[in-house]
């Protein structure tokens, strides 16, 4: 495994982001989880501040930190601020938590691509927020959309790629 990457995004509601990557060519896992918040060990009950996303563990030799962030933006609303579909609060707001300067800068360079395409009506507002504890969530919010297939998901594909 020394050989693969992760990846930690969050775009709104977990399952529905992980049920889409899942399937990625090079994706080689995915889990659901909680980042960036005030609490240590949180819950689906109690993570303050925490944005629900997906830790991507990802061959690099198969996809790139780049055609990532292109499939994360063709399947998440990046113009609406803490809300994604019918959820809102700042647990589904659109973030890319970036692991060292390189990733911090395609992501950068990523969002000003999203921005000029003129493919969303305003600016992403997708933060970058330096990456910290992932906390994986409760097992039954894992493969969520695999266990109940017609549960609820605001993620679909867009549009195609972004380059």
């Amino acid at each position: 495994m020394e050989k693969y990457k992760k990846a930690y995004i969050a775009g709104g509601c977990f399952w529905g982001m992980e049920d889409l990557f899942r399937v990625r060519p090079g994706v080689l896992d995915t889990e659901v989880g909680y980042q960036g918040g005030v609490n240590e060990h949180p819950t689906y009950q109690n993570h303050p501040g925490h944005a629900e996303g997906i830790e991507i563990t990802y061959n690099p030799d198969e996809t790139s930190f780049k055609l990532l962030l292109d499939y994360f933006f063709r399947i998440h609303n990046p113009t609406t601020e803490d809300q994604q579909g019918n959820d809102r609060g700042s647990s589904y707001r659109s973030t890319i938590f970036y692991q060292d300067e390189e990733e911090k800068k395609e992501a950068e360079e990523f969002i000003n691509l999203v921005n000029t395409s003129g493919r969303w009506e305003a600016d992403a507002v997708t933060t970058l927020e330096p990456c910290v504890t992932f906390w994986v969530a409760e097992p039954e919010h894992q493969d969520y959309l695999l266990k109940k297939p017609h549960g609820y998901t605001c993620h679909f594909e867009r549009f195609g790629s972004f380059i």
